[in-house]
């Protein structure tokens, strides 16, 4: 048996235990929680700080690892889509390299589990063999062209044929974001997928997004006749691109979506009547990379959404670390308590992505992994001191 403990144990679903050492086996198999006054000190690892769950990262782009720090920060969705584009064209090996170092430094930062979304089958041999649980979200889009959408699943077809969908690790067929796919496509994703499996969509990134389905106009016209693409079929539903998803994909999925930066309270309200099991994967640190703004966190709280937590790529972050995300949202938005931001990145997060049966919380029988944070109490509130993460297990 091992034992840990520190000054605060936060259970992952919002609780938070003190003077409890946590028991496990040597693969970290949760066998009890129980008072520190009970064992004799010598046999405990006390660390200084708080203990949390394994992270779980619920939206990632494991596959563009090689791209770190290739593409300017603060440019808006649109230049930096441009950008990625031009930049998929890499050596093969450095390519490889880089989602092998992805993977470990995840591992390092003490994630357990990933929501990854895969366009290609690059990912599929590190996923098989990584110490990390996979979710594998292989992402359609046919760019609102009715014309492309059986060509674009047949292509998407073998990426998911790639990956493991088994064990640790699962796999679904997802839509990339409302502004590029169209309702067949979405009609796809609906027959693909068995009922109650997790689908991840990006979801209201850039105002722009909004003012396509509110309208028809905006920077989304331009960026697709740079591409050659017509928007000529197109029709705006005079409502913001979030019902557009809530119209198009079936309610009885686990659906993810990602970014949310200019969802309202009335954006949140409106997908959670439609589906109560809606989840909000938040990656601030992206939004401030390429947007340079956070989402309305007061709107998310106040709707009792199911917020997770994700790092996005090294396209379009520093790192891939879950504390960094979560240092960030408590150093810019302060008023969102720290046991809330565990449980955004423990509970929901392997909730979200189905991975709760062993995963999230720091229950007896589960594996979770442990985690020490540097965070410190003063009067009633938690405070995290940086965003250094140490793995116990």
């Amino acid at each position: 048996m091992k034992k840990y403990s520190a000054p605060y144990i936060f259970i992952g679903n919002g609780a938070v235990v003190e003077n409890t050492v946590v028991i496990t086996d040597e693969d970290g198999k949760i066998l009890a929680l129980e008072s520190v006054d009970n064992h004799d000190s010598a046999s405990i690892q006390f660390v200084e700080g708080v203990i949390t769950p394994g992270h779980i990262n619920t939206h990632c782009h494991l596959e563009l690892s090689h791209m770190k720090n290739k593409v300017d920060t603060g440019t808006s969705l649109l230049p930096f889509l441009i950008n990625v584009v031009s930049f998929r064209n890499i050596d093969e090996e450095e390519i490889k390299a880089a989602i092998v170092a992805g993977d470990a430094e995840m591992y390092q930062n003490g994630i357990v589990a990933v929501g990854d979304i895969s366009n290609k089958a690059d990912t599929a041999a590190v996923k098989a063999s990584s110490k990390l649980a996979y979710f594998t979200f292989v992402e359609m889009f046919d760019f609102l062209q009715p014309h492309l959408t059986e060509s674009t699943f047949a292509q998407y077809q073998a990426v998911y044929e790639a990956h493991e969908g088994e064990g640790k690790n699962r796999k679904s067929f997802v839509p990339h974001a409302p502004y590029t796919v169209t309702k067949g496509l979405f009609d796809k994703v609906n027959s693909l997928n068995k009922s109650g499996t997790t689908i991840s969509i990006h979801n209201q990134e850039t105002p722009a997004e909004n003012q396509l389905f509110l309208e028809g106009t905006g920077g989304f016209m331009d960026f697709y006749k740079g591409f050659g693409f017509s928007l000529d079929q197109f029709e705006p539903l005079g409502k913001s691109a979030i019902h557009y998803i809530i119209q198009s994909l079936k309610p009885d999925f686990k659906t993810l979506l990602v970014h949310n930066t200019t969802s309202t309270l009335e954006d949140i309200q409106a997908a959670l009547a439609w589906n109560a099991q809606t989840y909000w994967a938040s990656c601030p640190n992206a939004n401030l990379y390429i947007e340079n703004r956070l989402p309305d966190y007061k709107a998310f709280l106040n709707a009792n959404a199911q917020v997770t937590l994700g790092t996005d790529s090294l396209t379009s972050n520093w790192q891939l670390s879950i504390a960094e995300e979560m240092y960030t949202i408590a150093k810019y938005c302060s008023y969102v308590p720290f046991e809330t931001l565990v449980k955004w990145t423990c509970e929901n997060g392997a909730k979200a992505l189905g991975f709760e049966e062993n995963l999230g919380t720091i229950n007896q029988g589960k594996t979770p992994g442990l985690v020490q944070m540097h965070v410190s109490k003063l009067g009633e509130r938690f405070f995290m001191q940086d965003a250094v993460v140490k793995r116990l297990i």
